[in-house]
C-alpha cells in the first residue's frame, strides 16, 4: 500500500489548492471593483498594453478564444473594454480599454496591498515562490 500515492504528497494537488485560495481571498477585493479573478487578470494585461489581440491577450494569459471570449463579452458589457475588428487584418479583433476601463486602474491599485496583508510574506519568500512557480511553469509548458 505504500506505493499508492497520497493526495497531500502531490505538488499538482497543492498547487491546484493553493489556486482555489487565492480565487477565494481575490473575490471580495475584487467585487468591489466590479471584477472576477479571470477578469481582472484581463484587465492587468490590458492596463500594461492597451490595444492587444484578442489572441496575444489568450497567449499571456495562457487561456484559449473559447474561455476568453465570453471574459471579454462580460467585459465589454460592463463598458470597460471594446472589442473591435483590426483596421489592418480584419481577421484580428483588438481590445481597448474605455475611459471606464482606464479609471479602473486607479481603484485596482489597492488589490495587490490588500492580498498581501492576507499573506503577511517577507518580500523574500514571495520572490522565491514566484521564481519557484515560475520554473515549474515553464518546465512543464515546453
Amino acid at each position: 500500500m505504500n506505493d499508492v500515492p497520497r493526495l497531500g504528497d502531490q505538488l499538482c494537488f497543492l498547487l491546484h489548492a493553493t489556486s482555489r485560495a487565492f480565487d477565494a481571498a481575490y473575490r471580495p477585493v475584487l467585487a468591489k471593483l466590479g471584477l472576477t479573478y479571470p477578469q481582472y487578470l484581463v484587465m492587468l494585461v490590458l492596463w500594461e498594453q492597451d490595444g492587444q489581440t484578442v489572441s496575444e491577450i489568450g497567449q499571456r494569459l495562457f487561456l484559449d478564444s473559447g474561455t476568453l471570449t465570453p471574459l471579454l463579452k462580460r467585459l465589454e458589457a460592463q463598458g470597460v473594454v471594446i472589442r473591435k475588428r483590426d483596421l489592418v487584418d480584419e481577421r484580428l479583433v483588438r481590445v481597448n480599454l474605455t475611459k471606464t476601463g482606464s479609471h479602473l486602474r486607479r481603484a485596482a491599485r489597492s488589490v495587490p496591498a490588500a492580498l498581501s496583508c492576507r499573506l503577511s510574506l517577507d518580500p523574500h519568500t514571495v520572490q522565491a515562490l514566484r521564481s519557484g512557480m515560475d520554473e515549474i511553469m515553464h518546465a512543464l509548458a515546453d
